[in-house]
């Protein structure tokens, strides 16, 4: 779960950022006359940012969606299997050391 927060995090810093960036110019015309029509075309005629902000909201969204599905139903039994192998190569890997 952790490798997701930051590849969302760092989705967002860099094309986030970018994106955000880029429409510039239509948040100064937002900012005098906000309409959902001025959202929709600032958004149509920038299709590279419109994008950009997509994969980014659509991440989060999914990043949201599956901590929330964890914090109400917990583990799965694949995902609980999963977990057990990890520890288990851990704990063999961490004996091995001493």
């Amino acid at each position: 779960m952790w490798r997701r927060c930051l590849v969302t995090l760092g989705l967002w810093l860099t094309v986030g950022a970018l994106s955000l960036w880029s429409l510039r110019r239509t948040f100064h015309q937002l900012a005098d006359y906000f309409t959902w029509a001025a959202v929709k075309y600032g958004l149509a005629f920038n299709r590279p940012a419109a994008i950009g902000l997509g994969l980014c909201v659509g991440l989060t969204v999914s990043l949201l969606l599956k901590e929330s599905r964890f914090l109400l139903f917990g583990l799965t039994d694949k995902e609980r299997k999963m977990l057990e192998r990890s520890i288990q190569k851990r704990r063999r890997h961490s004996g091995r050391a001493r």
